[in-house]
């Protein structure tokens, strides 16, 4: 196999640039979707814990909000699943465009395959990103539902 010379390789790095940046913005989006579901964690946890400890009036809306928490970790579990498999189909682009530059193999299907599940799945994940955040309305809704209703309490 010849070695490829210098001045070949560099168009393949700036061909290789964009699924890089996308890996990078991913890798930010990641982010903000981690900490939301440690925070779903960590809201779950305590409803849990209230729910042991509260008089029987109060468990039902403390179990509300438990299923809404519930369903809110398994949507952003499955944005999270997108995510990632965004990533990996742009990372394997990545690669896909190395190898068939450096073989001098047309990849030019896998690569816009790889290309546009890479496109799918970030937009699953984005959609399911903001599925989560309308549910998270809910539970708002909820709690405000709640205060309303121990202010009509203290009033009487």
């Amino acid at each position: 196999m010849d070695s490829l010379p210098t001045n070949s390789i560099l168009p393949i790095i700036q061909l290789a640039t964009a699924p890089v940046i996308l890996i990078s913005g991913m890798g930010l989006l990641l982010l903000t979707m981690t900490n939301r579901m440690g925070r779903i964690i960590d809201r779950t946890r305590i409803y849990a814990s209230q729910i042991r400890q509260a008089k029987p009036a109060e468990r039902r809306e403390l179990e509300a909000h438990l299923e809404v928490t519930w369903r809110r970790a398994k949507i952003v579990r499955l944005s999270l699943t997108y995510a990632v498999s965004s990533m990996l189909a742009s990372s394997a682009l990545v690669i896909a465009i190395f190898v068939g530059a450096t073989l001098r193999i047309d990849l030019g299907g896998v690569i816009l395959l790889l290309f546009l599940a890479a496109m799918a799945l970030l937009v699953a994940a984005l959609v399911t990103f903001l599925r989560d955040i309308w549910v998270s309305l809910t539970a708002l809704r909820l709690e405000v539902r709640e205060a309303r209703e121990s202010l009509r309490g203290d009033s009487s």
